[in-house]
């Protein structure tokens, strides 16, 4: 599996982010990104047979596209430099949550979990509550010994708990969250060996899957938001 293609095409788009070079090298694009298709599609094999779950997917369906939406941004370069997928139950959609991979040259590749976005507040009451009501099962998957060595959980946050918990709750940290996820980074020496990530990936996705679980048995409720 051809990774280190994928790492040259991206760092000669980060180079060259401008709509002239992308059309000049599609021939380019094309090829690397068959090839990180073809490496969502062996993890998706892979992570099926511990979490079923996220089966029957193709990978295609699941992939993030290179434009940036520059409405809003100070960064007007047109094309994110970075190949993205989120294998989840329901696809690429957030909720429920999966396993996300990005991969990006310069040291910027991650794999990750959990609820990335803080701005469905339905489903951050949703977890808070969870948290509240089944403390010693988050606190056991947080404390696993393979967990702990290889991640630690991310989020945006408030100050203070909010008042509707109790303050003094052994999660209190927690129930200030406004999203939970798992950021773990990885070299692009890890990327450029496509057998090596994958398995690393696989690894690592494993360990994480208690805590994508506990999540979306918060979630199970939870409706997207209509666009």
């Amino acid at each position: 599996m051809d990774t280190q293609l994928i790492l040259s095409y991206l760092k000669s788009l980060s180079e060259n982010n401008n709509r002239e070079w992308y059309h000049a090298h599609k021939a380019e694009y094309k090829e690397a990104n068959a090839q990180f298709e073809a490496l969502v599609q062996e993890l998706i094999l892979q992570i099926g047979k511990f979490d079923k779950s996220i089966l029957p997917r193709e990978a295609k369906e699941l992939t993030f596209k290179l434009v940036r939406d520059t409405r809003f941004s100070h960064d007007k370069s047109p094309y994110h430099p970075a190949f993205r997928a989120h294998i989840g139950p329901g696809g690429k959609l957030p909720v429920p949550v999966g396993y996300y991979l990005m991969v990006k040259p310069g040291g910027q590749s991650f794999l990750g979990g959990g609820l990335f976005a803080a701005s469905f507040k339905d489903a951050t009451s949703m977890v808070r509550d969870h948290i509240a009501a089944n403390g010693g099962e988050w606190e056991n998957i947080l404390h696993d010994p393979e967990f702990q060595k290889e991640f630690s959980v991310h989020g945006t946050a408030l100050k203070n708990v909010p008042t509707s918990y109790d303050k003094e709750h052994p999660q209190a940290e927690f129930l200030k969250f406004k999203s939970w996820y798992l950021e773990y980074s990885v070299s692009d020496d890890i990327v450029a060996d496509g057998e090596r990530f994958l398995a690393e990936a696989v690894r690592l996705f494993r360990i994480m899957k208690p805590f994508n679980d506990f999540l979306n048995q918060a979630l199970k409720d939870f409706q997207m938001p209509a666009r």
